[in-house]
C-alpha cells in the first residue's frame, strides 16, 4: 500500500470515527443531562435513539419529505421523554436514583416491545439528506451523510451550551444539578427541571436516531447496544459533564473505527466494553472529570 493510499484510508477512517463519535456524544449528552437532575442512569436512552430512527424511517416510507419525517420523529421521541417523566418518575413519592434507574430499564424493555409490535422487526432505513452522495476529501471518500451528522451534532452541542448558559430554564437546570435542596429553597421548581431534563435527553436521542439511520439500518433490538456505547462515552468523558459527552463520544468513535479498520471489524463492538472497564478501574472520573459537571 502506497503512502498516499494509506493516508487516504486513515483519513476516511477518521471521518467515519468522528461521525460515529458524534452519535455517541448525543447519546452521552442525554445520559448526562438526566443524571445531573436525578442522579440516575437512564437506560432507556438507547431505545429513544432506536425509536427516533424507526419513526423517521416509517414516516419517510409513507412518502413524507426526509426533513419532515426526521422532525416528526424527533418531536415524538421528545414527547415520549416527557410522558415517561410525567407518568413514571413524577408520581414517585421517594424518587431515589436507584429506583429511577430500575424503572428506566423497564421503560427500555417496554419501548422495544411496543416498537416491535407497531413498526415490526424488519430493519428500517431511508436515503441520506443528500441522497447517496459521496465526497472526495483529500483522496478519502466520505459519505455526505457523515458530514450532516457531524454538523448537526456540533449545532446541537452549541445550542445546548447557549441554553444552559444564557436561558433562565437552563440556569435552573444547572442549579438543580448542583444542589437540589438549595435550588428548591430559592424557589426553583425541582420537579419541573427534572421533567425538562427528560425532554432534552429524549430530544438528543431522537436526533441521534434520525440522522444515523441512513448510514446504519435501525431495528427494534439495536437500542441496547447504542445505549451502552453512549453510556461508555459518558463515562469516558466524565458522567454528568456536558462537554465530556462530546469528548468521550469522539474518542470512543475514533477508537472503535480505527480498531475495526486496522485490527478486525469483529473487534469494533468490543472497544466500548474495554473502554468502560479501563475507565471504571483506572479513571473513574473520566477524561474531563466530574467536577466540571456542575456547569451543566
Amino acid at each position: 500500500m502506497s503512502a498516499g493510499s494509506a493516508g487516504a484510508t486513515a483519513l476516511q477512517l477518521f471521518f467515519a470515527g468522528v461521525g460515529n463519535g458524534a452519535i455517541y456524544a448525543l447519546v452521552a449528552l442525554g445520559f448526562n443531562v438526566i443524571f445531573k437532575s436525578t442522579g440516575a442512569l437512564n437506560f432507556a436512552q438507547g431505545e429513544w435513539v432506536m425509536l427516533g430512527g424507526m419513526i423517521a424511517a416509517a414516516a419517510i416510507a409513507s412518502h413524507a419529505a426526509i426533513w419532515a419525517g426526521c422532525l416528526v420523529a424527533v418531536v415524538i421521541v421528545a414527547a415520549v421523554g416527557l410522558l415517561s417523566e410525567r407518568l413514571i418518575v413524577a408520581p414517585l413519592k421517594r424518587p431515589t436514583p436507584m429506583l429511577i434507574t430500575l424503572l428506566s430499564i423497564g421503560l427500555a424493555i417496554s419501548t422495544k416491545s411496543v416498537v416491535m409490535l407497531v413498526l415490526g422487526k424488519d430493519p428500517a432505513g431511508y436515503p441520506g439528506f443528500s441522497g447517496d452522495a459521496v465526497l472526495n476529501v483529500f483522496g478519502a471518500r466520505v459519505p455526505a451523510q457523515t458530514l450532516w451528522i457531524i454538523g448537526i451534532t456540533v449545532a446541537f452541542i452549541v445550542a445546548a451550551h447557549v441554553f444552559f448558559e444564557r436561558t433562565i430554564l437552563g440556569k435552573s437546570l444547572r442549579a438543580v444539578a448542583a444542589d437540589r435542596d438549595a435550588a428548591s429553597l430559592v424557589g426553583i421548581n425541582v420537579q419541573h427541571s427534572v421533567m425538562w431534563s427528560f425532554v432534552i435527553g429524549a430530544l438528543a436521542g431522537g436526533i441521534a436516531g434520525a440522522i444515523i439511520t441512513p448510514q446504519t439500518f435501525t431495528s427494534y433490538d439495536q437500542g441496547g447496544l447504542v445505549g451502552f456505547k453512549g453510556f461508555s462515552a459518558a463515562m469516558l468523558g466524565g458522567i454528568g459533564n456536558l462537554y465530556g459527552a462530546l469528548v468521550g463520544g469522539l474518542v470512543l468513535g475514533l477508537l472503535e473505527t480505527f480498531a475495526a479498520g486496522y485490527v478486525s471489524s469483529h473487534f469494533k463492538d468490543a472497544v466500548a466494553f474495554i473502554v468502560l472497564l479501563i475507565i471504571l478501574f483506572a479513571l473513574p472520573s473520566g477524561l474531563l472529570g466530574r467536577s466540571q459537571a456542575e456547569r451543566v
